[in-house]
């Protein structure tokens, strides 16, 4: 077992800079979890010599529960880990191989946590009973290398992708057809500019709009973004609301809009624009920070508004939008949803982003475009990530230093594998 150098703290930690924080956050994660492959090591040598024989205790379970002063139900699973990730032997001293091995070594170097240790072990005692030895081997190796920098939504995809592909038998859902709903809905503005939403639905309706909102208001998963969702459940339903009211829009069908995904107008001058600093007018009766201004011209139906000095417009220009239907198709072809690494969105979630902004002389082709999610186009505008296209014609994104030192490029491999 390789030795293992605690980090020192910062003898003022408040002065710490956010790289610095960051590489702490992950030095000592790393620490944990090698401390923890390295007490499964002894856990499991305690099993193959028995518990009884050691130290008088039934099991090794008990026997850590005591030592480590947990209940027996918190002392069961790490155990159970220590001796699935562990070779171990039998009484008669006959050799017992460790379920994931390659998870395992994964784990002994501090590439993953318990939590994906635990997924891909319940995964591997789930397959179907003919499973051969090799196909164990692989789907082993196969997750624990993805789980080495993937999150779990990642993993789940390609347990589901090895699983179809060993038990290609499934059983189909069906959904009920709904019933013609009832409802009732008021909305309307307040004096300090937000919009009250007050409504009355009967059963069918509400279960309808619960399951569709509960669908969007997942929290988003921590290891592909590198910290935790911490919007609360009321937050998270008001994020999904406008989700689903972005959807309609975007519908070819929709009346009033006709597909356009900006149906409000924002008045802004093109030097706030470029520079993101100030603010804009939306429909006239509110504000948006000129980044949001600087996002949503994105993917949008543009309305070109001239001003003078004192405000006055002096040529109102003709509506255009800046990505095609044509593009969008193609867009959605190519990317088959969120180009982020990780992200599960459908291109139907998407908006098009400009990798190069239109107001910085940025085309509108396919070489200068990528579908981001709602969540993600806000991370690419407003944080430390970037984006570009690579000499494949495909967009790669570079994630900040705290995360990755090297800034390695990354892509989402989620739409590719289930195309």
């Amino acid at each position: 077992m390789s030795e293992t150098i605690l980090p020192e703290l910062p003898q003022e930690l408040w002065r710490a800079g956010k790289l610095e924080l960051a590489h702490g956050v992950q030095q000592f994660l790393q620490v944990i979890r090698v401390a923890t492959a390295g007490l499964g090591q002894y856990l499991a040598e305690i099993e193959s010599r028995g518990a009884k024989d050691l130290y008088g205790y039934g099991s090794t379970i008990k026997w850590f529960a005591d030592v480590a002063g947990l209940s027996f139900g918190e002392a069961r699973p790490v155990v159970n880990r220590a001796i699935a990730l562990n070779p171990t032997r039998g009484l008669d001293g006959t050799e017992l191989p460790a379920v994931a091995p390659a998870t395992a070594a994964a784990a002994a170097e501090g590439a993953v946590g318990d939590e994906r240790i635990d997924q891909i072990l319940t995964f591997l005692a789930n397959l179907p009973l003919d499973t051969s030895v090799e196909d164990r081997e692989h789907a082993d190796k196969t997750l624990a290398e993805l789980a080495r920098h993937a999150g779990p939504r990642q993993l789940a995809k390609a347990e589901q992708n090895i699983l179809g592909w060993l038990d290609p038998d499934g059983a189909e859902q069906k959904e009920p057809e709904p019933k013609q709903p009832r409802r009732e809905l008021t909305l309307e503005r307040r004096k300090d500019g937000f919009w009250k939403l007050k409504g009355l639905l009967d059963d069918e309706a509400g279960a309808r709009t619960a399951a569709a909102l509960e669908a969007y208001a997942a929290p988003r998963p921590v290891d592909e973004f590198g910290q935790a969702d911490l919007r609360t459940k009321s937050e998270r339903l008001g994020d999904a609301w406008v989700d689903l009211v972005d959807l309609a829009i975007a519908c070819p069908d929709q009346p009033g809009t006709s597909g356009y995904r900006t149906l409000v107008h924002v008045t802004i001058g093109l030097d706030k624009l470029k520079s993101g600093l100030g603010t804009a007018c939306v429909d006239y009766v509110g504000t948006m920070t000129a980044r949001e201004a600087r996002m949503a011209a994105c993917d949008c139906l543009m309305l070109p508004v001239v001003l003078n000095a004192a405000g006055e417009p002096l040529d109102v220009g003709r509506l255009r939008r800046f990505v095609t239907p044509g593009q969008r198709r193609a867009l959605n072809i190519r990317d088959g949803g969120c180009a982020f690494p990780g992200c599960h969105r459908r291109p139907k979630n998407c908006h098009a982003h400009h990798i190069h902004h239109w107001a910085d002389g940025g085309p509108t082709d396919l070489r200068n475009l990528t579908l981001l999610c709602g969540f993600h186009h806000r991370l690419i505008h407003h944080g430390d990530w970037q984006v570009r296209m690579a000499a494949d014609g495909l967009p790669e994104f570079i994630p900040p230093q705290y995360l990755d030192p090297l800034r390695r490029t990354r892509r989402n491999i989620l739409h590719r594998a289930a195309a």
